[in-house]
């Protein structure tokens, strides 16, 4: 029996990043607004405060009506217009693949329309030609916090039944349009996050249910059973679709060696486990059963919706940015955030853990034995250009050489992963803060907070070392 012992000849080296957070162009080619259309940048505020981790239908009216707030995702770095020269810059490191999104509200700007948007089709069109003309296997997500607001304002999001026949219709425009095109699918980004990203997620205005944490695990039951349904009719499409459902690695380590801590460990880690073992094995757990009732979470799962899970992914795709630790105490009195000793952070807060990315794909692949991409994984952080335009990233370099070194040794291990997504390998706007000045790129952008700059790409020192880790296939790291 072979053993493998560095990364496979077919490995998919990429990028990745998200149509919100890149494309601008916000009322362009008739696309409708989206929820991350709504996502402010505000300065002067704490960290854990920054994001829309939830949103009442008063606050979405104060942002639709906020003509002095600051919306970087509405502009972006204009990929909508410089997609073809930022991919013809991006695949000088030799990347075999890319991975970025379908805006759901430029196919379908109301989100409930009968008909798609053919110019939204065909700005879509001419992304994936590129794409693959510069030689790039697209990974194509199909929903990345990009929902047309009024499925958010008119059905109250993923907590309304409707939006799976929504969601299912809009998957199935996609397959029928880029088969032949396009083999690598993720149908919902990071579905995992129901509490960081709450409302950007599931779309579920908090004012219009009564138990806002049941209406979420009721909304991501709608939501699993779309992609049940959607990968059937996409395996029927093109019998050689690779299906892929993603979590963002929130495995957590117990706090101390006490029972308590592993314990309470565990049962939360089964909660993250929860999405990938109803997508991935076809069946909703007796763990999570409990936990739902053990919350006094009243979750409607039909016979069909049951029927329905049987229709499982082809691959498992994480995000792997940090680690965190779990102790019984905070984490049952609501507070579970504590600081690993043992790990170094960046200024966000974020552990840096490349064993923990070995350890994470281990027990992944001993849950599932299926392949494993990971999907996402950077360092953000603040670059600064200097007189002569370089950037000297060598921390980005550090961070990206451990995590590169802990996938080869997973991969020593007998963990299948296949393909390794940088994220955002040209700067963008930052997910959860709305920041420019958090970056990941190999590639800069001159734009700050308030998308002020000559918005002129230049290439970091760490575009040089991801060139020659991707053409040496992972030998010179």
């Amino acid at each position: 029996m072979n053993h493998q012992t560095t990364f496979p000849k077919n490995f998919l080296w990429g990028g990745a990043i998200a149509a919100n957070q890149a494309e601008g162009a916000w009322e362009e080619g008739h696309k409708g607004l989206c929820l991350a259309d709504i996502n402010e940048y505000q300065e002067n505020i704490p960290l854990e405060k920054k994001g829309n981790r939830e949103m009442t239908t008063e606050e979405v009216m104060r942002h639709l009506s906020n003509v002095n707030g600051i919306y970087p995702k509405r502009n972006a770095i204009d990929f909508y217009h410089t997609y073809a020269s930022d991919l013809k810059l991006l695949s000088e490191t030799g990347m075999n693949s890319f991975r970025t999104s379908i805006n759901w509200a430029r196919i379908f700007p109301n989100g409930d329309e009968k008909e798609p948007n053919e110019e939204g089709l065909k700005f879509y069109d001419g992304l994936i030609d590129e794409i693959l003309k510069n030689g790039m296997e697209p990974l194509i997500t199909v929903s990345h916090y990009e929902m047309p607001l009024n499925l958010s304002l008119k059905y109250n999001g993923w907590a309304n039944r409707q939006l799976i026949e929504f969601f299912v219709h809009y998957c199935e425009v996609l397959f029928e349009r880029y088969k032949g095109k396009v083999k690598y699918w993720i149908l919902v980004n990071q579905i995992n996050l129901i509490a960081h990203e709450s409302y950007n997620h599931l779309g579920i205005l908090a004012d219009k249910v009564e138990n806002l944490k049941e209406a979420k695990y009721q909304g991501v039951i709608h939501e699993m059973v779309a992609c049940a349904q959607a990968t059937k009719i996409a395996h029927e499409i093109d019998p050689s679709f690779k299906i892929g459902m993603m979590l963002c690695d929130w495995i957590g380590y117990p706090a101390t060696c006490k029972p308590e801590d592993v314990f309470t460990a565990m049962k939360a880690n089964q909660m993250e486990y929860f999405y990938s073992d109803v997508l991935l094995r076809g069946k909703v757990p007796a763990y999570a059963l409990r936990f739902f009732d053990d919350q006094k979470l009243h979750i409607n799962i039909s016979d069909q919706d049951h029927e329905d899970f049987k229709n499982t992914a082809d691959f498992l795709s994480i995000s792997f940015y940090y680690t965190k630790i779990i102790d019984a105490e905070g984490y049952l009195s609501g507070n579970p955030d504590k600081k690993n000793p043992y790990l170094k952070a960046n200024p966000w807060g974020w552990a840096i853990d490349p064993l923990g990315l070995r350890t994470t794909l281990n027990q992944y692949y001993d849950r599932y034995q299926c392949e494993i991409i990971i999907a996402e994984n950077g360092f953000g952080m603040f670059d600064t250009l200097t007189e002569d335009y370089k950037i000297h990233d060598d921390y980005r370099i550090a961070y990206l050489r451990e995590h590169v070194l802990a996938i080869k040794e997973a991969i020593k291990d007998g963990v299948e992963v296949i393909g390794y997504y940088p994220w955002g390998p040209i700067d963008i706007v930052s997910c959860s803060s709305s920041e420019m000045v958090k970056r990941y790129g190999f590639i800069y952008v001159d734009l700050n907070n308030k998308l002020e700059g000559s918005a002129q790409r230049y290439k970091k020192d760490s575009f040089d070392w991801y060139k020659k880790l991707v053409l040496s296939n992972g030998e010179e790291i």
